[in-house]
């Protein structure tokens, strides 16, 4: 088993090389998404793209199982979204990412989010070609989260704590979460935004500004 799980992310890797190779050759800032189920994912990524369509060409992949509910509602944004559906798969790889991105072809100089499967397990072994990976998590989960997954916090750049609204009403400890997830990537970044209110996304964005190719 370990042989083949090896094979596998050797093969995977390969691909996810030529992928980075292709936007970066275009001045594209591809983020992967990735939280579990219920994070709010979603509602971010809708709400930044309202906010930043006007800045740049923006282009999204869409990771689920089943259904296209959530690249319709990207679409209905006007910027161009297009639906993988993994079926039994609890991740994106990055051989489905190159035949999206080809689909899709994103202007050169864009910003391009790939939602990945909600799951905060197998994506985090899973290199898409993307330049950051960017961990959300809701303050509706545990707190205990970046320990009880530390694969997928070690691997992210940045954590988004989401639906801080919500924080009076619950037992959530901020300052103990950002621990657990320095402990798992002294290195990470974290940003406390609430999609729904709009509180702290300037951060959010300000973080995407910086890293768009100049």
């Amino acid at each position: 088993m370990v042989r083949i799980e090896r094979n596998i992310l050797a093969k995977n890797d390969q691909f996810a090389a030529a992928n980075r190779t292709w936007l970066q050759a275009r001045g594209i800032l591809a983020l992967n998404l990735v939280s579990s189920p219920g994070s709010g994912k979603t509602t971010l990524l809708t709400r930044s793209i309202q906010d930043l369509k006007g800045l740049y060409p923006l282009a999204v992949i869409e990771g689920d199982q089943q259904t296209s509910h959530d690249a319709d509602r990207i679409r209905a944004t006007g910027v161009p979204a297009l639906q993988i559906n993994t079926g039994k798969g609890c991740h994106l790889d990055a051989h489905m990412v190159g035949h999206a991105i080809e689909g899709l072809n994103p202007s050169a100089r864009s910003l391009l989010f790939i939602e990945n499967v909600g799951n905060l397990v197998c994506p985090a072994a899973f290199d898409l070609g993307e330049a950051h990976k960017v961990a959300i998590l809701s303050v509706t989960e545990g707190d205990d989260k970046p320990l009880k997954y530390p694969d997928m916090f070690h691997a992210a750049d940045l954590m988004i704590l989401n639906k801080i609204d919500l924080l009076p009403y619950l037992d959530f400890d901020v300052d103990r979460c950002i621990d657990y997830a320095r402990r798992v990537n002294p290195a990470i970044q974290v940003l406390r935004v609430s999609a729904r209110s709009g509180e702290g996304l300037e951060g959010w964005y300000a973080w995407i500004q910086e890293r768009m190719p100049s």
